[in-house]
């Protein structure tokens, strides 16, 4: 029998991410499902390992937390999966490694940019859940970082711009726009046509907590009103000061682990590993986001 829920910081500085024993994330009673909740929303990243993770598991429990997205990844349907599962990592159909110049292997790469989950759709993402299933013999670790932490630190930048003065700012997001900078061209043109993007803005409330955060990450392209030049500099700057070093946790991963994290005040990327010489597979869950960020009290 499990014993009961403990939770344990993993950073001591600020109070960001934590992990989670004691539970199984496939049977919790509703009590340590609230418990749970509740250390969500304190910590914004859960780690829990020893897990026995199925998709069915994971689709059940992170249908405990709302409605689920659908994949935008051709590559999970052609697996057989449900949409509601992206398959993420470089394994082909035959169990073997995709080459490394292959679509699907440039596609993945745009996540090794810092970015939030979903942020280039109209109603972005809420949480998402990633489970290990294929670990590599090295490298393919994950990285977040506090928006929360990098708002509440921020001293204007080089420009000396106060983030009370940003409070109403509006960003165009794009998934387009991020994988054409990190990537490449990746997407024809019919696959664009799906992919409009979204309106964001750029300082976030967090509903659970009532803190602020900059909602910035690799899919913002542009702060609406702004000249291009300036508005591309400080987003790469807000995004460069909430990920110092102090404001990241960097997770190694071990079979059985999942990680939940929120993606309306969390930033993440993974990690490079040997793609030629090692699989690394990985089934991400996306729960939905209960409305547009600009409908959203500032």
């Amino acid at each position: 029998m499990l014993r009961a829920m403990q939770v344990q910081p993993l950073l001591s500085s600020i109070e960001f991410g934590a992990r989670v024993t004691g539970v199984d994330l496939g049977s919790m009673d509703d009590d340590t499902f609230a418990e749970f909740e509740a250390a969500a929303n304190r910590y914004a990243v859960l780690v829990v390992p020893d897990q026995i993770m199925d998709d069915s598991t994971q689709l059940a429990f992170s249908r405990r937390l709302g409605p689920l997205e659908t994949t935008i990844l051709e590559d999970s349907v052609a697996h057989g999966f449900s949409p509601e599962i992206a398959h993420l990592g470089n394994m082909d159909a035959s169990g073997q490694c995709h080459a490394a110049d292959s679509r699907k292997v440039v596609y993945d790469r745009g996540n090794r940019s810092w970015h939030s989950d979903s942020s280039f759709k109209t109603v972005p993402a809420k949480f998402s859940i990633l489970s290990a299933r294929i670990l590599p013999g090295e490298g393919g670790g994950t990285e977040f970082a506090d928006s929360r932490a990098g708002y509440d630190t921020w001293t204007g930048g080089k420009h000396g711009i106060d983030k009370e003065d940003l409070v109403d700012e509006i960003c165009a997001h794009s998934i387009i726009y991020s994988r054409m900078r990190n990537t490449g061209d990746i997407f024809n043109e019919s696959e664009k046509s799906t992919l409009p993007g979204s309106r964001q803005r750029l300082i976030r409330r967090h509903p659970g907590t009532g803190r602020r955060n900059f909602y910035v990450g690799s899919h913002a392209a542009y702060i609406e009103g702004w000249e291009e030049e300036r508005s591309r500099e400080l987003l790469d700057e807000l995004i460069d000061w909430c990920v110092l070093p102090e404001r990241v946790y960097s997770h190694t991963w071990t079979e059985g682990d999942v990680v939940l994290w929120d993606n309306r005040r969390v930033m993440h990327r993974g990690k490079e590993w040997p793609e030629g010489e090692y699989i690394r597979v990985m089934h991400r869950s996306t729960v939905a986001g209960d409305a547009a960020s600009i409908d959203e009290p500032n």
